[in-house]
């Protein structure tokens, strides 16, 4: 991945697929995508959906620099 400092980036559908199987994340799927923040000061981001598969929340994390 290739960002700049201080942005966040979102989970590229490739990522998803390789990290948990499926295309639509959930809660469920936090640990497996946690490890794809990896570089300090960039964020991630991810639309995490409901039981019914509709997006219902927008997932941040990353790591700052120190």
């Amino acid at each position: 991945m290739s960002a700049s400092f201080g942005s966040v980036v979102p989970l590229r559908e490739d990522e998803i697929l390789a990290a948990t199987g499926g295309a639509k994340l959930t809660r469920e799927h936090i640990e497996a995508i946690d490890g794809l923040a990896e570089e300090r000061w960039i964020g991630r981001c991810a639309v995490l959906h409901d039981t019914a598969g509709n997006p219902s929340e927008i997932y941040f994390w990353g790591f700052s620099g120190d």
